[in-house]
C-alpha cells in the first residue's frame, strides 16, 4: 500500500487573492452593493474574513460589527477591537442583551437549566454550559449532551441532559445567533452592503452554525476552507499572534467553553487530517498508521464525521417550494 503523507493545506497568497476576486464579483457585480458588512467575534474565522473584505473594499467601504450580550467573555470584545483597529475599520458596537430579554431567550434557557439544577441562579453568579465528551479519540459512543453549572464558590455540577431541555437550552440560545443576523442586515440594509458570513467548513458541513442565524448571510467566502487552512491564511493575512493562539470558542455560554467540547469532539488539527482522509476515501488502516492512532479511533472518527453530516443535513437545506406544474 503507497503510504503518501496526509496532505492539507493552501497556497495563502493564491487564495486570498481567489477569495477577494470572489469578493468583488459577487458584491458589486452579482448583488449590486457596494461594500460589505461582517460581524467581528474576536476569532480567527471573522479576523480573516474581514481582512479580505478590506482588501476587496478598503476599510472605507467595510462595516465591522461587534455584537456582545451578557453572557459573551469581555476577552472576545476586546480582541475584536484589536482586529479592527489593525485594520483601520471603524467597529460598530451593538450590545444585543436588551433584545435577547426582550425575547426571553434567557428566562427560557434558565427555566430549564432549572429542571436539573433547581438551585442555578444566575443572578447569584452561576455559570452554565453545555458539552459533549471533549475527546472522540479516548471515549467513543452517541453525542450525548451533558449540562454543566459552575456554583459562585467555583464547584462544578454536571449531569445528561435529557432531550426535552436539550432542545429548550438550545432553542432559547439561538436567539443570540438570530438576533445577530437581524443586526447584520439592518446595518447593510441601511448602507446598501452585503453580508459576508465567516463560517469555514468544518462549521458549515458538519453542521455547527444556526439556520437564519450565523448561517443567514449573502455569501460564505471561506465555508470551503478547513480550520486548519483558515489559520493557513490568518498568520498571511497578520491577524494578532494572540487570536490566532487563542482556542476556539463557542462563546454562547456564560460558562467557557470552546468548540472541541461544545461540538467537535477532537482538537481541529487532528479533525481535519481526518476529516480529510475520509473524503479522500484513504483506507482507515491506512490512516491510522500514519497518524500513529488505532483502526479503532479512525474508524470512530470517520463514523462522526457522517454522523454529523447525516444529522445536520436540514440546515443546509434551501427553502422548499413547488414550481408552476
Amino acid at each position: 500500500m503507497n503510504d503518501h503523507p496526509i496532505e492539507l493545506g493552501i497556497n495563502p497568497v493564491v487564495e486570498s487573492q481567489r477569495i477577494i476576486k470572489m469578493l468583488k464579483q459577487t458584491i458589486f457585480r452579482d448583488m449590486a452593493r457596494k461594500g460589505a458588512v461582517v460581524g467581528i467575534s474576536g476569532g480567527v474565522d471573522s479576523s480573516v474574513v474581514l481582512a479580505l473584505c478590506v482588501k476587496a473594499f478598503s476599510p472605507l467601504n467595510v462595516t465591522a460589527l461587534m455584537l456582545p450580550e451578557k453572557d459573551s467573555s469581555p476577552e472576545s470584545l476586546e480582541l475584536a477591537r484589536q482586529v479592527v483597529g489593525l485594520y483601520g475599520v471603524d467597529p460598530i458596537l451593538e450590545d444585543i442583551t436588551a433584545a435577547l430579554e426582550g425575547a426571553g431567550c434567557y428566562q427560557r434557557r434558565d427555566e430549564a437549566v432549572k429542571q436539573l439544577f433547581p438551585e442555578y441562579d444566575p443572578d447569584a453568579g452561576y455559570k452554565v454550559k453545555i458539552s459533549l465528551p471533549p475527546n472522540l479519540l479516548e471515549e467513543g459512543g452517541l453525542n450525548v449532551f451533558h449540562l454543566t453549572i459552575i456554583t459562585p464558590e467555583g464547584e462544578e455540577k454536571r449531569r445528561r441532559l435529557p432531550p426535552r431541555e436539550f432542545f429548550q437550552i438550545v432553542a432559547a440560545s439561538n436567539f443570540k445567533q438570530r438576533t445577530r443576523m437581524s443586526m447584520l442586515y439592518y446595518h447593510a440594509e441601511l448602507r446598501n452592503y452585503a453580508v459576508v458570513g465567516t463560517g469555514n467548513r468544518n462549521e458549515h458541513e458538519q453542521g455547527f452554525f444556526v439556520k437564519y442565524g450565523d448561517g443567514g448571510v449573502d455569501l460564505q467566502p471561506i465555508a470551503h476552507l478547513y480550520k486548519t487552512e483558515v489559520y493557513q491564511l490568518a498568520e498571511y493575512l497578520e491577524v494578532p499572534a494572540e487570536i490566532r493562539l487563542r482556542p476556539p470558542t463557542s462563546d454562547t455560554y456564560s460558562a467557557p467553553s470552546n468548540q472541541q467540547e461544545f461540538f467537535f469532539r477532537l482538537p481541529f488539527e487532528v479533525m481535519d487530517q481526518l476529516w480529510h482522509s475520509q473524503e479522500q476515501q484513504r483506507p482507515v488502516e491506512q490512516v491510522a498508521r500514519q497518524m500513529k492512532l488505532s483502526n479503532e479511533q479512525v474508524q470512530r472518527a470517520y463514523d462522526d464525521f457522517t454522523r454529523k453530516k447525516r444529522t445536520t443535513e436540514y440546515l443546509r437545506m434551501p427553502v422548499v417550494r413547488l414550481d408552476r406544474s
